[in-house]
């Protein structure tokens, strides 16, 4: 039987807004992962664990060529693999011999976690770390709370030593097999050490801040919600949906089981309290998350990427994209290639929103584009339109919801007067929250109009935008609504 969403449900679903620190996470919305590590050197993906430190020497390794392309990608943020499942760290850890010192690098005295936290500084990138819960060099692993005091002392060293972090992203893969050692990680006392020493740091995946979207193959849902049921947070369930083994095939499997989290009939469904917990989309330039060299004419392209880019930050979701630097220590000439490429396309957006050129009305009456100071306040029914001198061609719509005071909308409907004066749909949403961009077929149009069908509350619209077509573009490309 189905269940109805009752009025005080749809009033708590509305109630629910960010923290200043999941705004703050959500307003990068574009930021580049960087593995590297031991596994760079010995050309794997997961490590085995006690490799010998001599193997990492990287000759060049220039952080600053990382941040220079990183920033031309259109990226705010940077989350660097301090230590991944081997154990090797790039730090001198205090509490393993198995790091950076005990290699030929630097003469044993370098820090690449320093070095990147004052690039990442220098070029006005949000910096973050990646701390992998499994370890395969610690003797304690498996041993219970021996092993998290070790995990909890090195995670005190990334936040102490460092300067301001934006992000601790813990992931939940462990390939030890039933036959292996389990570890329970303590998830709650990370989350509190972690709210101690780095308050505003997001705790990301296997943590309470930010979602993953459920894959690595950088595929979104059609309807991204950021208010969902609580038991989401739940780090034990999304490290049983993480990695198992290091088989390759898992960087593009795709889930279908989980398709709707926030709707009114899956809010419904369930009686858990109601929390902001919004979703990243991860994925990688390459095939793998570490260079290899064997991969070099497998990198993505920039439309590609673009698309995606298109549905993450444009669907309501941040966009994390893996850039893994070469065993000497820099980007490879394909990713850059690839990372300038993408920049432009993504700086063409704001280029391409012809909106401001349009004359603005609600209700009939003249009004201005909304923006976060002044947002359009919008019940359902309420129409925003705008018209242009002469017909226009666009092949996207653009819009944006006021999030620090929740997301509402559960229908949005952008319908078009064309040559003639006729009028046609062209897009139908439900989620909007931080941005959503809708796709159309390339089309001639004197005016748009917004309207709000139905939603969870008093709505602020904080962007309006139309997309003129990219050049080059023709309706034979229109890649249609989605």
């Amino acid at each position: 039987m189905t269940r109805t969403l009752s009025d005080e449900r749809l009033a708590e679903a509305a109630g629910v807004v960010p923290s200043e620190r999941q705004l703050r996470w959500q307003e990068r919305e574009f930021t580049a992962f960087v593995h590297f590590g031991m596994n760079t050197m010995t050309d794997r993906e997961w490590g085995l664990g006690h490799e010998d430190p001599a193997l990492f020497d990287p000759a060049d390794v220039d952080v600053d060529q990382w941040m220079r392309e990183i920033r031309a990608g259109g990226m705010r943020g940077v989350i660097l693999t301090a230590k991944h499942h081997d154990g090797f760290c790039l730090w001198p850890s205090a509490h393993t011999s198995h790091t950076v010192a005990a290699s030929p690098w630097r003469g044993g005295s370098g820090d690449l976690v320093r070095e990147t936290a004052e690039a990442a500084r220098r070029h006005d990138l949000a910096f973050g770390v990646y701390l992998s819960p499994w370890d395969r060099t610690e003797a304690r692993y498996g041993s219970g709370r021996a092993y998290d005091d070790f995990f909890v002392a090195q995670l005190t060293e990334l936040l102490t030593g460092y300067g301001p972090i934006s992000t601790v992203w813990l992931d939940g893969a462990n390939g030890e097999g039933p036959d292996g050692d389990v570890q329970l990680y303590d998830w709650d006392r990370y989350y509190e050490v972690v709210r101690r020493l780095q308050p505003d740091a997001v705790i990301s995946v296997c943590g309470p801040d930010v979602r993953w979207c459920g894959n690595e193959a950088g595929h979104t849902r059609a309807e991204e919600w950021s208010v969902v049921p609580a038991s989401l947070r739940d780090a034990e369930r999304i490290a049983s949906r993480s990695q198992r083994s290091d088989d390759g095939a898992f960087s593009r499997l795709v889930r279908s089981d989980e398709d709707d989290l926030g709707s009114r009939p899956a809010l419904a469904e369930t009686d858990d309290d109601l929390v902001w917990y919004p979703a990243e989309v991860n994925t990688s330039i390459r095939p793998g998350w570490f260079h290899h060299e064997g991969e070099d004419a497998q990198v993505r392209d920039a439309e590609e990427l673009f698309e995606i880019y298109r549905r993450s930050v444009g669907g309501n979701s941040g966009f994390l994209l893996n850039i893994p630097p070469t065993r000497a220590g820099v980007f490879a000439a394909p990713d850059v290639a690839v990372l300038r490429r993408l920049g432009s396309l993504i700086g063409e957006l704001s280029e391409r929103d012809i909106a401001a050129a349009a004359a603005v009305t609600t209700g009939g009456e003249p009004a201005v584009l909304p923006t976060r100071d002044e947002p359009w306040f919008a019940e359902p029914g309420a129409v925003l339109r705008l018209t242009w001198p002469e017909a226009v061609e666009i092949d996207g719509v653009v819009l944006a919801e006021d999030i620090a005071h929740g997301q509402r909308i559960d229908e949005v409907v952008v319908d078009a007067v064309i040559d003639g004066g006729s009028r046609v749909e062209l897009a139908r949403a439900a989620s909007i929250g931080y941005r959503r961009i809708l796709d159309l077929p390339v089309v001639s149009v004197l005016a748009l109009e917004v309207r709000v069908v139905s939603a969870r509350g008093p709505v602020r619209i904080s962007s309006v935008g139309a997309l003129a077509p990219s050049i080059g573009r023709g309706p034979e490309a229109a890649r249609g609504e989605r």
